[in-house]
């Protein structure tokens, strides 16, 4: 599964953000969450197909720095011009394996915008817009170092490093473009077996190319080894604790953070958080219904419009939900033109991927509207295909990022697989379509990638409590698609210095979305350490 962040108004078919993915995205991954290994135990009940959250905490490593570590804690990053006005980068250098940092280095890109004042520097605020995947250096370029709050940006630097794997941080890649193409346009919900084994297939080449392209990285890109990453990152800056927004999946990479490192974990917002305590399975299913209830208020808002494809003021939201679904099963049958330069034709699984794209900003809802219009109505799918190519960071040159490589590849490390057979999917399908009738099918398929996966998981769920932490402000938002809400109240019920945020309202994340009363909570936190109490709640 994987969450993707963008800033609103860079959303959908513009310049994106630095994105970030976290749910199921059509033969994309397992959801992430684990990371360090827990229990037998939690390894059983995934096995057994339990909901139980998991009982074993995360464990602080000791506070004193291991002497191995210490020549990466020490080193010094020489920054240089990036090509972007106003930002620096650096090369930080960390242990491919921590458990045996003499047997070589992984490269990590770092970038910064100083503090532009006035008034006193408070240190480093490092960000990460979730994925995993998501380059946290063009979320920074492109949003944050430019966008966060005025009063934010003149006291920190901005800082961010892609994680190990990610974009320019020795990126893992997997298949070439045409290959991608011919991925991301598989029937995810395979209607014999034939087509089922094409899914797989599919699969199993993905699979064997990220193994292909990185033998020795595959093993040690887990949310553990980058949040360890993390800890270095501060050293090197200078900062006794971390300052840190993470969006998405960086709220599990923050919330991991101040699990291992509780005395360092300095002012953290956890923006549209993750439940670590689920397995897979149970993380795909919340996910599931998580879209169908972003769905419910996109189809009640639609009808209200002159223009929806799906129906009129006098049409239920679950008719809306038929409508589209009878659509997509159109599709299945016939994919439509799209005029796209390489021939791609839209397919159920493009338009899908399409519209829950659109899921994650209500504003985004126009152009969906749109895009189904001309779909629907005029056999053109081309709106609908900028809005999957704009999801899968796929560009105009039919070039994609290594986002999705990125997301499995860490997805499948940090988790064991929620499904290991088509069986299994099979068997799990009536409660993922009654959890979504319109998207829980391929949802449930896309979540048996892993099942293929070169390397073996390193880690399982497990609670993330992070005694002796300062309090640490998780954000979550009621009708947020990715990251259900109820996620956001896990954890900040497991953290014992959790501080709940809610934004009542739609999409996904909540900070710079448009509430005054979040900003004005988070920017009071950053800049002078007082957290909102806890239970606040926003519109």
């Amino acid at each position: 599964m994987h969450t993707r962040r963008t800033h609103r108004r860079t959303r959908i078919g513009r310049t994106r953000t630095g994105a970030t993915l976290l749910a199921a995205a059509l033969l994309a991954t397992a959801c992430s969450a684990g990371g360090a290994s827990t229990s037998a135990g939690s390894a059983a009940a995934e096995a057994a197909g339990a909901t139980e959250e998991a009982r074993t905490a995360l464990a602080a490593l000791p506070q004193a720095t291991p002497s191995a570590l210490t020549p990466y804690y020490e080193q010094k990053l020489k920054w240089r011009d990036c090509g972007v006005p106003g930002f620096q980068c650096a090369t930080m250098k960390a242990p491919l394996d921590y458990a045996k940092p003499s047997e070589g280095d992984v490269r990590l890109a770092v970038a910064r915008k100083k503090a532009t004042g006035p008034g006193e520097r408070l240190g480093s605020l490092l960000v990460n817009p979730g994925g995993p995947g998501g380059s946290a250096i063009g979320y920074l370029q492109q949003y944050a170092g430019i966008g966060y709050p005025e009063e934010v940006r003149a006291r920190y630097d901005m800082v961010a490093v892609d994680p190990r794997g990610v974009a320019r941080s020795e990126p893992i890649e997997c298949l070439d473009g045409r290959e991608m193409d011919a991925y991301t346009q598989t029937d995810v919900t395979p209607d014999d077996q034939g087509e089922t084994d094409e899914l797989v297939g599919a699969y199993q080449k993905f699979a064997e190319g990220c193994g292909a392209d990185a033998p020795k990285l595959l093993r040690h890109v887990s949310t553990v080894e980058a949040a360890r990453d993390m800890d270095i990152l501060r050293a090197v800056l200078g900062d006794e604790k971390l300052t840190y927004v993470g969006a998405s999946y960086g709220t599990f990479l923050g919330a991991t953070y101040a699990g291992l490192f509780p005395d360092r974990a300095g002012r953290l917002v956890l923006d549209g958080a993750m439940d670590p305590s689920l397995p897979a399975r149970r993380l795909n299913l919340e996910q599931t219904a998580g879209f169908e209830t972003a769905f419910q208020s996109f189809a009640k808002d639609c009808v209200k419009q002159p223009d929806c494809p799906l129906g009129d003021k006098n049409t239920t939201p679950d008719q809306v939900g038929k409508n589209l679904k009878a659509f997509f099963d159109d599709l299945d049958a016939e994919p439509i033109p799209t005029g796209d330069a390489d021939g791609r034709r839209l397919t159920e699984s493009l338009a899908t991927t399409g519209v829950i794209a659109a899921m994650y900003d209500e504003g985004a809802w126009q152009q969906l509207r749109e895009s189904l219009t001309s779909a629907i109505k005029e056999k053109d799918g081309a709106g609908l295909l900028v809005l999957s190519d704009s999801y899968y960071e796929r560009e105009a040159d039919g070039g994609y990022s290594n986002l999705m490589f990125a997301n499995a590849s860490v997805n499948c490390l940090d988790l064991p697989a929620a499904f290991s057979t088509p069986d299994e999917v099979r068997e799990a399908l009536p409660e993922f379509e009654k959890a979504s009738p319109v998207f829980g099918e391929g949802l449930a398929w896309s979540s048996l990638n892993c099942a293929y996966w070169p390397v073996e998981p390193t880690g399982e769920p497990h609670r993330i409590e992070a005694a002796g932490a300062t309090p640490i402000v998780v954000v979550g938002t009621t009708r947020d698609p990715a990251t259900p809400y109820r996620w956001a109240e896990a954890l900040a019920g497991q953290l014992s210095s959790g501080r709940l945020l809610t934004y009542e309202g739609d999409g996904h994340t909540a900070y710079g979305r448009g509430s005054a009363c979040i900003d004005s909570a988070i920017n009071t936190y950053l800049l002078r350490g007082t957290a909102p109490e806890d239970g606040t709640r926003c519109s």
